[in-house]
């Protein structure tokens, strides 16, 4: 990583602080806990301060501080600790969202479980035992990319777009998982279906997971999931991670 971090301008009030150009567990990491430290500066002239998967966003008033000046206060930040090994931000949580394998709810896992070289019961068994972390919210409001899952899953996207998956459908790709927040089109390929409504507009914290967050995935039969249904979490449930 001797070429990373760098800093980019984008637009004229904005700046990026990349930690690499793919992902990776320390990329994400870095990310996430330089983020936090941002947050908790308290620089007067940051107006905004989000993450992608390996890079923070930092947009500011450009009649509060230069850009210049903006940017030297971000290397100095940079350069004072090892961002790849940093603690993760407080107040992380660690989520249990019931979820359905296969079946008609999710029709795709065998698909993918093949891809991946696995016997379906394999599948369900990493998807619904390997602890992924929300690494970014994009694509829809709401809606987490997770990762990584065990290298089995490095597999692609699907050539075509599945029509439609419902909200709450859990999908596969390149070792991630995405929780979809809306009904929509997609290349992932549908091997899980939960309960869970991640996007609520009524709401004062419209996005339930944050990044950071962990989740675990543990399966539960159709029934199971129907019964759910009329809890606001569709089951899942939550606890501070220390």
């Amino acid at each position: 990583m001797t070429d990373w971090p760098q800093i980019r301008p984008a637009g004229l009030d904005g700046l990026l602080v990349s930690f690499g150009d793919r992902l990776s567990e320390p990329a994400n990491r870095a990310a996430l806990a330089f983020r936090a430290a941002v947050e908790g500066s308290g620089w007067p002239a940051v107006q905004e301060c989000s993450t992608s998967l390996v890079s923070t966003y930092l947009r500011f008033d450009p009649l509060a501080e230069t850009p210049q000046a903006l940017h030297d206060d971000v290397q100095t930040l940079l350069t004072s600790r090892n961002w790849y090994d940093a603690a993760l931000p407080d107040g992380r949580r660690l989520w249990r969202i019931p979820t359905v394998y296969g079946t008609e709810m999710a029709p795709q896992l065998d698909e993918a479980a093949q891809e991946a070289g696995l016997s379906a019961r394999d599948a369900i068994e990493h998807l619904s035992q390997t602890r992924v972390r929300v690494q970014t919210i994009g694509f829809a409001p709401g809606q987490p990319y997770l990762g990584e899952l065990p290298e089995a899953w490095n597999i692609p996207r699907q050539t075509a777009l599945t029509d439609s998956v419902p909200v709450g459908a859990l999908t596969v790709a390149i070792r991630q998982l995405v929780l979809f927040s809306v009904s929509t089109p997609t290349g992932w390929r549908h091997v899980g279906q939960t309960a869970m409504r991640l996007f609520r507009p009524e709401s004062d914290t419209p996005f339930i997971l944050r990044p950071g967050d962990e989740v675990l995935f543990p399966q539960v039969t159709p029934e199971e999931l129907e019964n759910m249904r009329t809890d606001a979490d569709g089951g899942a449930r939550a606890e501070v991670l220390e």
